[in-house]
């Protein structure tokens, strides 16, 4: 390790305290949160365009925002969105009951392990993972989920934090999580240092399934993933 790399400390891979849950779900952390949110829906819709109408997973959607964002936007779509943890489902399961109907009938939200779903191969048009990775002690195995259940047509975006080196880290944190306070904060901070490097990154794509048909993005200062387009 280089002099000025920063050391990687992971993270528990499921949020179970509901302090976390909570955070995550606050008034202040949700305002900054929707507005990272709607990057990704962005990139997500720009990785599908020309497939009107398809099946999409969330492995990791947390309180679900993002999958009910799409599904506003993706109105033939329909989505499922999984969680290891029972909380933040029994959040999701909230947030789409107050959505209002026109969502009913195409999404649902159910307690599942990203490592081993149950699903068929090559079940869903689009495949999408957002700030799991850090969480995650074998990382490979969401990579190999995702190639496994994405059709060969099927579009696929990972998003994940990026962990700077030893001397950005204090700035970074400050600046990146200026919008956070109290255990929201504690949170990113800890995300952060759980978070992988680019190179990181590229050696994991390079060693799964996903090698040669999906490439590592960078998001501005603080985010970076893997992305593959449907293939109309």
């Amino acid at each position: 390790m280089a002099l000025f790399d920063l050391p990687r400390v992971p993270e528990p891979e499921v949020m179970e305290d509901s302090a976390e849950v909570e955070a995550y779900s606050s008034a202040a952390a949700q305002s900054h949160l929707d507005a990272i949110d709607d990057t990704f829906v962005e990139h997500a819709l720009g990785l599908l365009k020309g497939c009107e109408r398809g099946r999409a997973l969330d492995i990791g959607t947390g309180p679900g925002q993002i999958v009910l964002k799409l599904a506003r936007r993706l109105t033939r779509w329909k989505f499922v969105g999984v969680d290891r943890s029972p909380g933040m489902i029994a959040q999701a399961q909230a947030n789409l009951a107050s959505a209002g109907a026109g969502l009913a009938g195409r999404v649902e939200f159910q307690v599942a392990d990203g490592n081993r779903l149950e699903f068929p191969e090559r079940s869903f048009d689009f495949v999408m993972c957002n700030s799991v990775l850090h969480h995650l002690a074998e990382p490979q195995n969401v990579l190999t989920e995702m190639a496994r259940l994405a059709k060969p047509t099927g579009a696929i975006l990972l998003r994940d934090l990026r962990r700077p080196g030893r001397l950005k880290f204090p700035l970074h944190v400050r600046w990146h999580g200026r919008n956070y306070s109290g255990e929201m904060r504690r949170i990113f901070r800890d995300s952060v240092r759980a978070a992988y490097t680019v190179p990181e990154l590229q050696r994991l794509l390079d060693g799964s399934p996903l090698r040669g048909s999906a490439r590592v993005f960078t998001h501005g200062s603080a985010h970076m993933g893997i992305e593959r387009p449907f293939k109309a």
